[in-house]
């Protein structure tokens, strides 16, 4: 879809990224995980010390939906360090809705993280995958992704705030 813009969202795109966040996470069948609101996806992602950033597939109004909304998808990444190679960008999620899928929009979205990712110095281009999802797993593999728990054995990990706190406390 050569219409399709790819850009860095602004705070006013907020709205439109919860409601896809909540879309991914349904699909995902994790909706019950989904916390975070539109006010603080603008004051972690649009405030002085951003902890992430986010990249928005824009189509012109004419092909939007009747309500005229525009932003179909998203990729939301942030900068991690690795201590073997430096720089690394961490793709968080990436969604594209599902009326615009087969168009080649995550394509040009995982695109922009890589360019981004390039243009930063970053050595690495890092995201995760639902062990159940092969065909987000081919997407990656098809543009030359490294699957690293065949490939090195890596797990990833996560400490959630219970588990934080129980751990600070003991």
């Amino acid at each position: 879809m050569a219409a399709v813009l790819i850009r860095e969202a602004t705070e006013g795109d907020c709205g439109a990224i919860l409601k896809m966040i909540r879309e991914l996470a349904e699909f995902e069948k994790l909706s019950d995980q989904v916390k975070i609101s539109e006010g603080a996806l603008k004051t972690d992602g649009f405030g002085e010390n951003p902890f992430f950033h986010c990249l928005v597939a824009e189509i012109p109004p004419e092909l939007g939906d009747a309500r005229g909304s525009t932003v179909v998808g998203y990729g939301l990444y942030c900068f991690v360090y690795s201590t073997w190679t430096g720089r690394t960008v961490y793709l968080e999620d990436i969604y594209v809705m599902p009326k615009y899928r087969g168009l080649g929009i995550g394509s040009k979205i995982v695109k922009k993280v890589a360019e981004v990712a390039l243009e930063r110095g970053c050595s690495q281009f890092r995201l995760a995958v639902l062990d159940w999802n092969k065909s987000a797993m081919d997407f990656y593999k098809t543009r030359g992704a490294k699957d690293l728990t065949v490939a090195e054995g890596w797990r990833f990990f996560r400490f959630d705030n219970e588990a934080m706190r129980k751990l600070v406390r003991n």
